[in-house]
């Protein structure tokens, strides 16, 4: 399915942008990729988010839309007889919005606010992050995925636990989802990144990891 001119200005490392790439994979809606290089901003993405000069960033046409969560919402609006991402209950909705809210607002800075610790302050750390875990368990009781039987917009939002985590958890030599303590979650991580659209489109892990311990020392050096 044509997408109407749609670029994606992302970055290969950033599960933002992988969020959007995903959702528009869902759809089977065609879209152009373009890689920037956030260390040398390019033109055309000062221009279309000048708020904030951050990735992704979706082009439909002449109109930008900015913000990972705000895009995919664009696209399931936009594009509602594909796939819908979101539930059709208003409710659901509404808990869904939350929800990716927590993710981005919480779930992330306590995550990755480890990765400046050492000694037993990232042991502490970490306790602490795997404690905003724990409402994501709530949420899978009697689920297969956070959207039911079927991926949507709360495992694309979440999606960047299941590759990342695995990696920070090996860089960190720390446990955030245990099996033992967090059962569906730990299924849920096992099996995401195993999507056939999920899994084509992963960072490579020869890249990845690297860049991650390289972020592991620039922030341990300067904190």
């Amino acid at each position: 399915m044509a997408g109407d001119g749609l670029k994606l200005l992302g970055m290969w490392a950033s599960p933002l942008a992988l969020r959007i790439e995903w959702a528009l994979k869902l759809k089977g809606i065609e879209y152009e990729y373009v890689d920037e290089d956030l260390n040398n901003k390019s033109e055309r993405l000062l221009k279309y988010n000048p708020i904030h000069k951050k990735i992704p960033v979706l082009l439909h046409g002449d109109k930008p839309v900015p913000e990972s969560l705000i895009i995919l919402e664009y696209i399931d609006e936009t594009w509602k007889e594909n796939y819908p991402l979101l539930p059709e209950d208003p409710y659901e909705r509404a808990m869904a919005r939350f929800w990716a809210k927590y993710n981005d607002d919480k779930l992330c800075p306590a995550l990755f606010g480890t990765f400046s610790k050492t000694g037993e302050e990232k042991v502490k750390a970490a306790k602490e992050a795997q404690e905003t875990l724990k409402p994501l368990e709530e949420l899978l009781k009697e689920k297969r995925f956070f959207g039911g039987q079927t991926i949507g917009y709360l495992d694309i939002a979440f999606g960047w636990m299941a590759i990342w985590l695995p990696l920070v958890e090996e860089i960190l030599g720390v446990t955030f989802v245990d099996e033992s303590t967090l059962p569906l979650l730990h299924a849920w991580c096992q099996e995401f990144p195993n999507i056939p659209l999920v899994k084509e489109r992963l960072p490579p892990r020869e890249k990845l990891v690297p860049k991650l311990k390289a972020f592991r020392e620039s922030v341990v050096s300067s904190s």
